[in-house]
């Protein structure tokens, strides 16, 4: 039956309040009453909500374009079912889903529009899904409809240990492309044993070691750190090359770094180089570009790539790495270990639902 969840009157929504600008004991788990999902939307179970580097912007109050606090952080989830609005059919309860949500995601229910669920096969792990939704789909639209990598090709992952940059290289790997990844020393084996070409990131001369590597230039560059060292990610590529910036952490290490004015200056230089007579080109990602003039051309397009990553998921050639699952309440400690730059892949919020 639609409201079948609805009629539980025990059953309430937990959800992490991003305050303000807080440490991550500063975080609030809130509970409320549950609502029941209007024409259009579907009510869904949360089974698993991401830590991205999105979210840890947010908490310093530097992700551009993010709300006013307070406000429920979490950019993607994955979830089953449990009610239906009008509108929308019945067989969907019992349906797993993901969605990219940008806010909202860290929470054991939520309601959603019908339109943004992305369809999740049975008997794949919550988390490992997850693992592919602003993570994945970011690297595979990176890599395969913004750089258009070919097989044979080199590229550079800055954090390669991440939850883009794992991902960026298995999918390069897949495709047989050449991946040289940057990322602490502790990583290298893990990078090496996925077909990875290790640098230490803190490497004083990491061009030069890089040079070593590919004396000329390489074919794409995924750097999500921009600041000053922009720079050099451009100068790493080779005549034809394109460099994609898909963040701007250096502002986030920054104390007093103005946001607005870091990402300003960060799009005025690649628009400068693109002005270059080099051949190479210079681009910022964003996963939701074309979002509010294009509404279902952008939904068609995370659908289909989604699809994509899950089929690779399905056939065993994309391995998800979950750093580590932790309960929706303890998101303190999981935002902590995440922050800490030692971990290998995605920490991961499981809710704990009754």
């Amino acid at each position: 039956m639609k409201d079948k969840v609805m009629k539980d009157k025990d059953l309430e929504v937990t959800e992490i309040v991003l305050p303000g600008l807080v440490e991550p004991s500063g975080l609030r788990v809130h509970r409320h009453a549950l609502n029941s999902p209007a024409a259009g939307q579907v009510l869904v179970q949360v089974e698993a909500s991401g830590i991205s580097f999105a979210e840890q912007q947010m908490r310093r109050g530097k992700y551009p374009g993010q709300p006013k606090f307070p406000f429920v952080p979490g950019y993607d989830l994955v979830g089953t079912v449990r009610a239906v609005g009008g509108g929308v059919p019945d067989s969907l309860v019992g349906k797993r889903v993901a969605a990219l949500t940008k806010i909202g995601g860290w929470v054991s229910h939520i309601l959603l529009p019908v339109e943004d669920l992305l369809p999740v096969p049975e008997g794949i792990d919550p988390a490992d899904a997850e693992t592919l939704i602003v993570s994945g789909i970011t690297a595979w639209q990176m890599l395969h409809r913004t750089a258009r990598i070919q097989r044979g090709q080199t590229i550079v992952v800055y954090g390669a240990n991440g939850g883009v940059g794992s991902i960026l290289g298995q999918l390069a790997r897949h495709a047989g492309v050449r991946v040289i990844g940057t990322a602490s020393p502790r990583h290298h084996d893990a990078l090496r044993e996925s077909g990875v070409e290790p640098l230490d990131y803190n490497d004083p001369d990491l061009e030069k070691s890089l040079h070593l590597l590919a004396p000329g230039g390489v074919d794409a560059v995924f750097d999500h750190v921009g600041g000053k060292g922009v720079l050099a990610s451009y100068k790493m590529l080779a005549p034809g090359g394109t460099l994609l910036c898909y963040g701007n952490a250096s502002v986030a290490r920054e104390e007093g770094a103005s946001v607005l004015k870091s990402f300003l200056l960060l799009i005025a230089r690649l628009a400068l180089w693109n002005l270059l007579p080099d051949g190479r080109k210079a681009v910022f990602y964003n996963i939701w570009a074309g979002h509010t003039v294009g509404r279902a051309a952008f939904r068609a397009r995370l659908r289909e790539d989604f699809g994509q990553l899950i089929a690779l998921l399905v056939q065993g050639v994309l391995k998800p790495q979950i750093a580590a699952r932790f309960p929706l309440e303890k998101v303190a400690a999981a935002l902590e270990l995440a922050e800490s730059r030692t971990v290998y892949g995605k920490v991961i919020l499981v809710p704990n639902i009754k």
